[in-house]
């Protein structure tokens, strides 16, 4: 009895992991308007992106592909790169529970099975993009719903005119945004209360 059971333990350790990978798979859709020339899927639970699902291929406007990860894990994250540059990302999407992640469709869009849009983490972080003009010597941005500006993003580095660079905030954390921009002449300027989690790059002018 005890062979029995065991040999069934085993059958199902391996009917178990086969049937999440099935269950994990969806449609990357491509909603944006612009051409997505890389994308990446990995386990939420590591920080190793992987490799480029696309290949030598990209995705455009429009289209979708079928996505098939790598890993028995429902609980993903998917981040994907634009031409010209910038970049979105999909955070702690549970990939077992839907069937589409659309970027594009609006902040955390994903469609579950009969076609209902189902809510996945709000995700604030996005690109920055220097359209000002003018070189941007200092760059500070922090959620709202904190005091302090925290240090600069920049660093020793400049942004230069059409400069991008990725600003990472607080994923599930509060939706808007506050920055301040500081030019070469120690001029400053500042945008209060952007709904980062609704947009993939933020144009500073």
């Amino acid at each position: 009895m005890r062979v029995w059971l065991a040999v069934l333990a085993v059958l199902l350790g391996f009917c178990a992991p086969a049937e999440a990978q099935q269950r994990n798979r969806f449609w990357l859709q491509n909603n944006t308007g612009q051409v997505i020339m890389s994308a990446f899927v990995s386990p939420s639970v590591i920080s190793d992106w992987g490799g480029d699902i696309l290949g030598a291929g990209v995705l455009n406007p429009g289209q979708r592909v079928w996505v098939t990860p790598n890993t028995y894990d429902c609980r993903i994250d998917v981040r994907v790169t634009y031409q010209g540059g910038g970049e979105d990302r999909r955070m702690g999407v549970d990939a077992c529970q839907i069937t589409t992640i659309t970027f594009g469709g609006g902040a955390g869009a994903a469609i579950a099975p009969g076609g209902k849009q189902v809510a996945v983490d709000r995700n604030p972080s996005f690109t920055f993009v220097n359209r000002t003009g003018t070189t941007i010597r200092e760059l500070y941005v922090s959620s709202s719903s904190q005091s302090v500006w925290g240090q600069d993003r920049l660093g020793a580095n400049l942004l230069n005119p059409g400069g991008t660079i990725w600003i990472a905030l607080p994923p599930n954390g509060s939706c808007t945004a506050d920055m301040r921009v500081v030019f070469m002449n120690g001029a400053a300027q500042e945008r209060r209360g952007i709904d980062t989690c609704s947009v993939t790059q933020y144009g500073f002018r």
